[in-house]
């Protein structure tokens, strides 16, 4: 996956809450992962079906 520019934050993440989070940012075929207090350190890349399971499985709990 290339360094894709549409990176974006929860809703969750303002001021309130810290302003930490992560961040993602979606491509065709995958979803990038980033700390958004550490944005130019390591991305985790995930295929996007994969990514989208984990997330519905978060929500379950």
């Amino acid at each position: 996956m290339t360094t894709p520019d549409n990176w974006r934050k929860s809703s969750y993440s303002g001021p309130g809450d810290g302003n930490e989070c992560v961040e993602i940012a979606n491509s065709p075929t995958h979803v990038g992962v980033r700390d958004s207090k550490a944005p130019t350190k390591a991305t985790l890349t995930f295929p996007t079906t994969t990514f989208t399971r984990f997330i519905k499985l978060v929500k379950e709990l």
